[in-house]
């Protein structure tokens, strides 16, 4: 009897163990999968969190991107017609559809407010006048949130530097073989004839079809020996006609 009792005693004692044991790996098993299951989440959350700071980053063009979205902004956005008020008067411009990409850059930059509170910052008598720059910092701080870019010529459309025509400068130096165009200036000839010794050379992109008296005005101030005015002629905004 006492052989009887110890047996089932025993029995049961293992089966307790065995219970026990699965529980344990019951408990192992389901807290795995909760680690498996947090660490997924968790990995998704920072791929998310990633997700949404590059989508947040301001867009800036580049010398690498300038080119292909100026291609597609030309095709989106056809104005041609731009008013520009300056502290001696307003003159309108028409941009040439000629030029897509040079005309597009204009209308980007005027939709972003760049010009506005920039000088015509070169005067050169019977010559051309200059704008789009300032010596203010905050016209650098503009630029730096648009981008560094420059634009590739497109002279060999016949397009001439007459009388009112607006045009692009850019440096004739070795660094620039290519005379590459600084997007953020512009200049507009003056002279009675015309300056026709920069056809080929630099990329015409308007001309203007309403207030040369107001350009004239503004190429007669003094200007130093800079040629930068001695009393800043402001660019008050450049606004889109149509």
């Amino acid at each position: 009897m006492q052989y009887y009792t110890v047996r089932a005693f025993t029995i049961i004692l293992l089966f307790i163990l065995s219970s026990c044991g699965d529980s344990a790996k019951k408990t192992k098993s389901s807290s795995a999968e909760k680690v498996k299951d947090t660490t997924v989440i968790d990995s998704a959350k920072i791929k998310e969190t990633q997700q949404k700071k590059e989508e947040e980053k301001p867009f800036v063009l580049t010398e690498d991107n300038a080119i292909p979205f100026f291609f597609e902004y030309q095709k989106e956005h056809t104005e041609h017609i731009v008013k520009i008020n300056t502290s001696m008067g307003s003159f309108v411009v028409d941009l040439y559809n000629q030029t897509p990409y040079h005309r597009a850059n204009f209308i980007y930059l005027t939709k972003k407010k760049y010009f506005n509170n920039t000088y015509f910052h070169r005067v050169v008598k019977n010559f051309i006048i200059q704008g789009g720059n300032t010596d203010m910092m905050s016209t650098a701080k503009k630029r730096d949130s648009i981008g560094f870019y420059l634009l590739p010529p497109d002279t060999k459309k016949g397009l001439k530097h007459n009388r009112g025509v607006m045009s692009m400068p850019s440096s004739d130096d070795v660094a620039n073989p290519h005379k590459l165009a600084s997007p953020f200036e512009f200049f507009i000839v003056t002279a009675k004839n015309g300056a026709h010794h920069l056809d080929g050379k630099y990329t015409a992109f308007g001309r203007v079809i309403s207030g040369m008296d107001v350009v004239d005005k503004i190429n007669n101030v003094p200007a130093g020996k800079d040629e930068w005015p001695l009393k800043n002629v402001l660019i008050k905004s450049v606004e889109i006609l149509e």
